[in-house]
């Protein structure tokens, strides 16, 4: 019987920061404030140096998050007739 494994790919806040095109410091600002979910590897858990890792799959679901949505249409106001006092609404 074969199991198929899945392999997933992890990525470092560098490799996030280089893939979209900013600076490190919003992807390690991103992981500290929760909105991206990432591992550390480090040896110790809450040393001066963490090694942070991005699953792929976490990336992909965050930037999903992140995607501008269209903005909502208002209807326009119509303009009031000169010399009309609108006295409710």
């Amino acid at each position: 019987m074969t199991s198929a494994v899945t392999t997933r790919r992890y990525l470092s806040p560098a490799d996030v920061a280089e893939q979209l095109g900013i600076d490190l410091r919003k992807v390690l600002l991103w992981i500290r404030t929760g909105e991206l979910k990432a591992a550390n590897l480090a040896t110790i858990v809450n040393g001066k140096k963490p090694r942070w890792r991005i699953a792929q799959c976490d990336l992909d679901l965050f930037l999903l998050r992140r995607t501008a949505s269209p903005t909502p249409t208002t209807p326009r106001r119509r303009r009031q007739p000169e010399g009309v006092t609108e006295y409710f609404r």
